[in-house]
């Protein structure tokens, strides 16, 4: 699922009042590690669907020539079944990452601390639609 004009604040029961860099020690990073690489590194270059490629890409480890030549492939196969939007992340879930969807679907993390995470979940942002992420332990 994408997104505009969409603002995901950080999960209720997220554990962290800043936010903070995902790490792994796994030589496959996993999924929340390369989306936090790809938006922190390029905010708002990303829509949803190349963000899942880039992630899908990079998680499975296919070479970099693979990706340019067998692009077309890799796309179908991928988008043949659903994928979860980014409310389930972890980066908003567990660690404290706003994220943002501007009026093209691009996609941009902001600290839970950040004045900017402040200005969108305030209201500040006219003709942005503000959900939650997924909680992380049901009710």
């Amino acid at each position: 699922m994408s997104y505009i004009d969409t603002f995901i604040r950080v999960a209720e029961d997220c554990p962290v009042e800043r936010g903070g860099t995902p790490v792994s020690e796994r030589p496959l990073l996993p999924a929340h590690v390369i989306q936090y690489n790809l938006l922190a590194g390029a905010p708002y270059h990303y829509n949803h669907e190349e963000l899942l490629y880039q992630v899908h890409v990079r998680h499975k480890g296919i070479p970099e020539e693979d990706r340019e030549t067998r692009r077309e492939e890799i796309w179908t196969e991928l988008f043949s079944k659903s994928h979860p939007c980014l409310r389930a992340s972890m980066l908003p879930k567990k660690y404290g990452w706003g994220i943002h969807y501007d009026t093209e679907g691009k996609i941009a993390l902001y600290a839970k601390e950040s004045p900017q995470y402040d200005h969108f979940t305030s209201g500040g942002e006219a003709g942005v639609k503000l959900l939650n992420a997924m909680r992380n332990k049901r009710r």
